[in-house]
């Protein structure tokens, strides 16, 4: 069996025999579908993987021998890491680093928890705030909230992607503020 300790990049991104990004898996589930040739490497990690007999290059990106045919959820899944992910971990009104999440709408006042009404917040933004909308206190918010879209968001949620899956997650290159 070969001595798979995590590393920096401890994940590998999961490709379908079509090449559509499917999920991520951990490096060791990579290097036993690899090994088991029910996938193939595509792109190689940092470092080799060594056991008694055989090396094996720490698997980045693995495409699936055979197609799997997945159902798709039409929606990424609401949690506070997505939040703070969503809005860059700055408050949606000061632009500070944000620490909380807030209702723009208040829940007691009939807000619902969902993308379009949550976003990051700093301690200070939604202390102040409480149970008003921004617009009773005259703020406004720095960009409307929304639900993420695109394969990225679908397939790695809120993790950080690795540089090597920009290729097979459609990563755009962030565009300059004007």
């Amino acid at each position: 069996m070969p001595d798979i300790r995590p590393t920096a990049g401890s994940g590998a991104l999961v490709l379908n025999a079509t090449y559509e990004p499917l999920c991520v898996v951990s490096v060791r589930r990579a290097a036993i579908l690899v090994l088991s040739a029910k996938a193939v490497c595509v792109a190689d990690g940092d470092g080799v993987l060594h056991s008694a007999r055989n090396a094996l290059p720490v698997p980045s990106v693995v495409r699936l021998t055979r197609f799997v045919r997945v159902p798709y959820r039409t929606h990424v899944g609401l949690s506070r890491r997505a939040i703070f992910a969503r809005d860059g971990w700055r408050c949606a009104y000061c632009r500070g680093p944000a620490e909380t999440i807030d209702h723009v709408f208040p829940r007691s006042r009939g807000g619902r928890h969902a993308w379009e009404n949550v976003v990051a917040a700093c301690a200070r933004c939604n202390h102040t705030k409480g149970d008003k909308t921004p617009a009773e206190l005259g703020w406004r918010l720095h960009s409307l909230p929304a639900a993420p879209k695109g394969t990225a968001w679908r397939v790695l949620g809120h993790r950080a992607p690795d540089p090597r899956w920009a290729d097979w997650l459609d990563l755009r290159e962030p565009e300059a503020a004007a």
